[in-house]
């Protein structure tokens, strides 16, 4: 094996854990590989013995890649000119490949979460907080001293908890029920769905993400328990967020926000839930991720 293969091998060892990094921090797995496989181009073109470490050689230049993709975005991915219809909203995909994206260790709501971070933000709280970079390694990628980085990232770390607007029990108790009715619907499981609902309930939703013919309003626990498993096929890529401090759902395939559900718990019954899906409204929204 001549120095070049041995190179190409090393490197083959470290394209899963490089992919995940640049996954993170560029939200897109197509977006990673085109990192990764940039990283691997430039390896190619130096002098591999002057490398003295070359895993931090390679997770440098892979940050700083990806720090470039970032900062020249001109438009973010959930920005779209319009709501999907409802005839266009993703639907889980199969097989072993897509489960393992859909699985690749990181939640589609910190995806969502982390795309609205800057992208300094976003590099510091990857490394550190996910694989445990040390501030002064990560201080020179993003131009700051690394008192100033241990701040940026303790900022970014904020932004991703959100900001509860209940209780912590309170909270909890709220996450139960939306849990609840979340795997009922998974399921299809109507008396689950209505067991959950106030008999008053009501349920509002952007009309361009309902079916023909469904009315953007639905009151009464009957009505909107079957209006709620229309979409009991799509509630597969429904994940429990912080949404605008409470409890809420987020359709977000591949971390890219295309629906938010928000929910009234009172006395644990759901007394209403409001469907989003209007970009300007999506945007407005306050995203954490719950522990």
């Amino acid at each position: 094996m001549n120095a070049r293969d041995g190179l190409a091998e090393r490197f083959e060892e470290q394209r899963d854990r490089l992919r995940a990094v640049a996954h993170r921090m560029l939200g897109s797995p197509e977006a990673a590989d085109d990192a990764v496989q940039e990283a691997w181009l430039r390896l190619s073109r130096v002098d591999a013995d002057a490398v003295d470490n070359l895993d931090g050689w390679l997770r440098t230049v892979v940050t700083r890649i990806c720090l470039d993709v970032l900062r020249t975005r001109t438009s973010r991915r959930e920005d779209l000119a319009e709501p999907p219809a409802f005839d266009e909203l993703p639907v889980r995909a199969e097989g072993p490949e897509a489960t393992a994206l859909l699985t690749d260790s990181v939640s589609r709501a910190l995806l969502v979460v982390l795309d609205r971070l800057g992208p300094a933000e976003r590099v510091a709280l990857v490394l550190h907080d996910m694989y445990a970079v040390p501030f002064h390694e990560i201080a020179p990628l993003v131009e700051r001293t690394p008192v100033a980085t241990k701040k940026l990232a303790s900022r970014a770390r904020q932004k991703v908890r959100g900001t509860p607007a209940v209780p912590p029990a309170d909270l909890a108790r709220h996450r139960r029920v939306v849990t609840a009715f979340l795997t009922a619907a998974r399921a299809g499981d109507l008396p689950a769905v209505l067991a959950l609902l106030a008999p008053d309930v009501v349920r509002r939703a952007d009309p361009a993400v309902l079916p023909p013919g469904v009315a953007p309003e639905l009151r009464g626990a009957r009505a909107v328990a079957e209006g709620t498993l229309l979409f009991a096929h799509r509630a597969r890529e429904a994940e429990p967020a912080l949404v605008d401090g409470a409890v809420g759902l987020l359709v977000a395939p591949r971390g890219r926000l295309r629906i938010a559900l928000t929910f009234t718990v009172e006395d644990g019954l759901i007394t209403g839930y409001e469907v989003i899906a209007a970009p300007a409204r999506l945007r407005g929204l306050a995203i954490g991720v719950l522990d």
